[in-house]
């Protein structure tokens, strides 16, 4: 009798190791197969460990970037190397997560953020349009629903209209990306082209979802894209950020100020040898932030002209 019920139990947890390990490499392919069935798989990066899909990439789209910002914060997009860790056997929790910080991934590995600029949330915050605060409603993002961050790092805080209609996979059920706590990210409608009833998304703009148990989705008022996690994310402050550019003497490179009342004619633009430019006016006078690939990896030199420095011009070479 003993063997026997010894018997039973290994099989048991047999069957159990067989199960988690199934639906690991699943949640794995899955993931992967987002990336390569949106084409952007030359660009990005994904590999599995035993806890995460990592979706790596340079953070830098190719597709219209700054261009028509308002409020901008005189920062400027600039390639990053960024490892992406999605958490491969998710498990809804019990309290929403905020972060100053991307709350997961696009699937062509750009970090995703809620839709704020004005640091974390609190809880109080989840619960009401933040107005002051909205990226979109500010100015602050481009048509492709994205800008660079203090890191000098492009990101979406919407809808990233531009990388979909890249997508050769576009449609409701396509997976536009993935939540740091290992939950799938959709468009507006649900993934069999359904209309999503009001009121049917909760507070961190997700539901339940018969395959993965649950997904996000992007809607057209706020909160816009993902404003939460409701997964479980051990350690959330150690999922890697963007950090800003540094001179040679270590010192990273000033904070941008958003001109007050904003700017007018933001243009951002790239030439044949890397350079890359922002040009801008404001209350009549022409600024610029301009910057080359250096011979050292991850470096650039930079010469810009901001209203954040008072106009006067400015070289150095930055690096990651």
């Amino acid at each position: 009798m003993k063997q026997t019920k010894l018997c039973l139990l290994t099989a048991t947890l047999i069957a159990a190791s067989i199960s988690t390990v199934s639906a690991h490499d699943d949640h794995c392919e899955a993931v992967a197969t987002s990336v390569r069935e949106a084409g952007f798989d030359s660009s990005v990066k994904v590999t599995c460990t035993e806890s995460h899909a990592i979706i790596q990439s340079d953070t830098y789209p190719d597709h219209e970037k700054m261009t028509g910002i308002v409020g901008t914060n005189e920062q400027v997009p600039v390639p990053a190397d960024y490892a992406a860790p999605i958490i491969l056997n998710p498990t809804l929790g019990t309290t929403p997560l905020t972060r100053d910080a991307a709350l997961g991934v696009a699937v062509n590995g750009v970090p995703i953020y809620d839709y704020t600029g004005g640091g974390e949330m609190s809880q109080q915050d989840l619960a009401h349009h933040q107005a002051l605060h909205d990226t979109l409603q500010t100015g602050q993002l481009d048509e492709c629903g994205g800008h660079a961050g203090r890191g000098d790092d492009y990101h979406y805080h919407v809808k990233p209209t531009c990388m979909i209609d890249q997508m050769k996979n576009k449609g409701d059920d396509a997976i536009i990306g993935w939540a740091f706590d290992g939950f799938p990210i959709y468009g507006d409608n649900n993934p069999d082209g359904t209309k999503i009833l009001a009121d049917n998304l909760d507070i961190c703009n997700g539901q339940a979802d018969a395959e993965f148990g649950y997904r996000y989705h992007t809607s057209t008022g706020a909160p816009y894209i993902v404003q939460c996690l409701m997964g479980e994310v051990p350690d959330i402050d150690k999922v890697p950020r963007v950090h800003p550019l540094k001179a040679s003497n270590g010192k990273g490179a000033s904070a941008g100020r958003p001109p007050r009342g904003g700017v007018e004619n933001l243009v951002f633009s790239s030439q044949d040898d890397g350079t890359r430019s922002m040009t801008y006016s404001y209350e009549g006078e022409d600024y610029y932030i301009r910057y080359t690939p250096t011979e050292k990896t991850g470096c650039f030199q930079f010469e810009t002209k901001t209203v954040t420095n008072n106009g006067n011009i400015q070289r150095g070479e930055y690096c990651r």
